[in-house]
């Protein structure tokens, strides 16, 4: 089902993880300031009111969302997180360089995510026009800084549940 059809920020508290002692990292776009203040707002907040500290939120401001794969890695060599969350705003103009920029910024997200054994949440917004963005980053279709802070706090949950097993099969 496409966001079109459903608010997916609509979650209750209760049904998160605490977010109790957790370490997060959130890299954030200053491209479409407009937009990621909105998610970086909504992403923080959800954060806090599950439990986790000011003081545990590392931000690292980008100029775009090209350079969030890059802020994220420092983030995971100098912060040691439990998480990352990274924010950003991609709209497509009359080039491709949204597909070359989304594309890029999606496969270094994974790809360091795999490597460094961290969630690192994808939050970037890859939207047709600025009133998709606005309808979500607190619009209509509620705000993707929400969802990607619950999406962290459930896959270091995930984790945590598989790190109670210590048993190894080589990897």
């Amino acid at each position: 089902m496409s966001s079109s059809d459903q608010n997916l920020s609509k979650v209750s508290s209760g049904e998160l993880p605490s977010g109790e002692g957790l370490k997060i990292g959130i890299a954030v776009s200053d491209w479409n300031k407009e937009v990621t203040a909105k998610l970086l707002i909504a992403c923080k907040k959800v954060f806090t009111e599950q439990g986790v500290k000011e003081d545990d939120i590392k931000i690292l401001n980008t100029p775009g969302a090209f350079e969030l794969p890059f802020a994220a890695k420092l983030l995971v060599k100098n912060t040691n997180p439990d998480a990352i969350v990274c924010l950003g705003c991609v709209i497509k103009g009359e080039t491709k360089h949204d597909v070359y920029i989304n594309s890029s910024v999606a496969q270094g997200i994974t790809g360091l995510s795999l490597a460094s054994d961290i969630p690192i949440i994808f939050g970037v917004l890859t939207v047709n026009n600025m009133e998709q963005a606005l309808a979500r980053s607190g619009g209509k279709y509620g705000n993707k800084g929400e969802e990607s802070a619950h999406t962290a706090l459930k896959m270091v949950a995930l984790k945590k549940s598989f790190n109670k097993s210590k048993k190894k099969i080589g990897y």
